[in-house]
């Protein structure tokens, strides 16, 4: 199995095409096979009467509207086309979740490899429809979603022409607090829904993210900032980049670990058999013809003589020769 791991970069840039662009490097370097951006109009994507959410106005302060937050944090349309090509030229796959119409139509045009649908769009209906319609693959967050509301969702994208769809679980929370992350309902929705199922992590840290692939998460998306001490929304809430390259490592390395489901003996145990398991040996000076008993036998280690798996096939038969103290049983 083979993770895909997404570094979501979102709006961590702070508006800076420069700061995207060493996000693009710090995420390649990583390991991540994937960074994604967020596309959007914020006069298509808020009103101006929206307020911020409650993290928000923790990590930023409550003296602005959201359309004030993010037309500080919002990149051009020229902007992505070169990051596009950017992220090309370092050698990582490109992506952008659009949050309206406009954004849908232009980002099409870049060619991603898939649709990256936000938590937050699960219940837009024209938005599913108008991303279906592309044909392209889709990775749908469900955060804050019940049951239905994700069928509902499947729904709308397979009846409008959507390629295949996979499901993250997630929690929007930033950050989680670990009792809501609830890992195994990934199990459920791949059970109910016959889908992909990967993680999008808000927690603190990489453990969270690390212990769903070891649970089967095929897919990762997890927040990072050039540095958590930047003003913004997510930084504090995200890994900085020598975080990030430690979950790449050790999800490649839980990848490894998770084997074929067999049990068996594995190549690099093979040379410790004779070493660790034991034999059946004499207790103490044993003479020819002497009936083998409890008394005289014993069991110890190396392996490379009679397996106790037959002590009794061995006890109540005669020495066919002396035997010392120790000297493996033939």
């Amino acid at each position: 199995m083979t993770t895909t791991i997404i570094a979501e970069a979102g709006v961590n840039h702070n508006g800076s095409l420069k700061l995207a662009k060493q996000m693009i490097e710090e995420a390649a370097r990583a390991g991540a096979d994937y960074i994604k951006f967020q596309t959007f109009k914020p006069e298509k994507l808020v009103s101006k009467y929206a307020q911020k959410a409650d993290y928000q106005k923790k990590t930023t302060g409550n003296n602005e509207s959201q359309l004030q937050m993010l037309e500080k944090l919002a990149l051009s349309y020229d902007d992505f086309v070169e990051l596009k090509k950017y992220c090309e030229q370092i050698g990582i796959g490109f992506l952008s979740t659009p949050f309206d119409e406009d954004s849908i139509r232009f980002l099409d045009r870049l060619d991603m490899d898939f649709w990256k649908i936000p938590s937050g769009e699960i219940t837009n209906y024209p938005y599913l429809v108008q991303i279906a319609q592309t044909g392209r693959d889709i990775v749908l967050s469900t955060g804050m979603c019940e049951m239905d509301e994700i069928a509902d969702a499947i729904k709308v994208l397979e009846e409008n022409g959507a390629g295949n769809i996979s499901l993250l679980h997630c929690n929007t929370e930033y950050p989680t607090p670990y009792e809501d992350v609830n890992l195994l309902a990934m199990k459920q929705m791949r059970t109910a829904f016959k889908k992909q199922v990967g993680y999008s992590d808000h927690t603190v840290g990489i453990e969270v993210p690390i212990a769903a692939v070891a649970l089967g998460a095929e897919i990762i998306e997890k927040h990072f900032t050039l540095d958590k001490n930047m003003e913004g929304p997510d930084h504090k809430a995200s890994l900085e980049p020598q975080e990030l390259a430690q979950m790449v490592s050790a999800i490649r390395h839980i990848e490894k670990s998770l084997g074929d489901g067999n049990k068996k003996r594995t190549a690099s145990e093979q040379h410790n058999v004779v070493a660790v398991r034991k034999s059946i040996v004499a207790k103490c000076e044993i003479h020819t013809g002497e009936l083998f008993t409890e008394k005289n036998l014993t069991v110890k280690r190396p392996s490379n003589g009679i397996s106790p798996m037959k002590w009794n096939e061995i006890i109540g038969t005669r020495a066919k020769r002396d035997f010392l103290e120790d000297e493996l049983i033939e």
